[in-house]
């Protein structure tokens, strides 16, 4: 049994194969750039709302509001970042429920994707709020004998991110492929509305440790100048 799609060769570009992790992975962006289009172009800010306009406005404000619960600040400047990732990732995986469908997640170089994308993003918008200095001054804390231990951990923790989603994942499609063996005509159903659940609180665990991780390098500590160095 075929667990990652990274194994799943679709075609070539000339010598270049193209498994299913890039196609799935490409096909998941276009349906999000699309939904994204639509909504767009039939937004409303008066008279009666669209179904459609009513759930993404809700999707939007729910995901705000736990940003703004993890880390305190206002949503509007990491709501598009953390947003995106979730939704990539519950779409994702909640897609693979669709005959045929691998979902990307299930790759680790997808996920490896995912977790670089997070720790380039912490030092940028840790940068942005706290200046050089101050961003900076945080891997010296408590005592500059500490710097390489907190590089270290920064690096870890990405890795950790990268392996815990890719192991959800992959672990659920291992039993999922071991019960339908089993017994094929029962437990695929409840399965798949197993994974939906999982795969969507896979995406919020993602995307609220994401938020952690910014959240820590925008905030200064205790005591701490939160001037802006240059």
């Amino acid at each position: 049994m075929e667990i990652s799609p990274d194994a799943w060769i679709m075609f070539h570009i000339g010598p270049v194969p193209i498994n299913a992790t890039i196609v799935f992975t490409w096909g998941v962006m276009a349906l999000l750039t699309l939904a994204g289009l639509l909504v767009r172009l039939r937004l409303s800010a008066s008279g009666e709302l669209t179904r459609a306009q009513n759930f993404w406005e809700a999707v939007v404000e729910t995901i705000s509001d736990q940003i703004r619960q993890v880390s305190g600040q206002e949503s509007g400047r990491y709501l598009p970042f953390v947003g995106t990732i979730f939704l990539f990732i519950a779409v994702c995986n909640v897609l693979a429920v669709v005959p045929g469908f691998r979902p990307p997640t299930g790759s680790l170089s997808t996920t490896t994707a995912l977790a670089l994308c997070v720790l380039i993003a912490v030092p940028l918008f840790g940068l942005a709020e706290r200046g050089v200095l101050g961003y900076l001054g945080s891997y010296a804390r408590p005592s500059p004998l500490m710097v390489p231990f907190n590089v270290i951990g920064e690096i870890s923790r990405t890795i950790a991110l990268a392996i815990r989603l890719y192991g959800n994942v992959m672990s659920g499609t291992v039993i999922a492929g071991i019960l339908i063996s089993i017994a094929p005509f029962f437990f695929p159903v409840l399965m798949q509305l197993l994974g939906l659940l999982t795969g969507v609180i896979q995406a919020y665990i993602f995307a609220i440790l994401a938020m952690v991780y910014i959240a820590s390098a925008t905030q200064a500590a205790p005591g701490a100048d939160t001037s802006k160095g240059n």
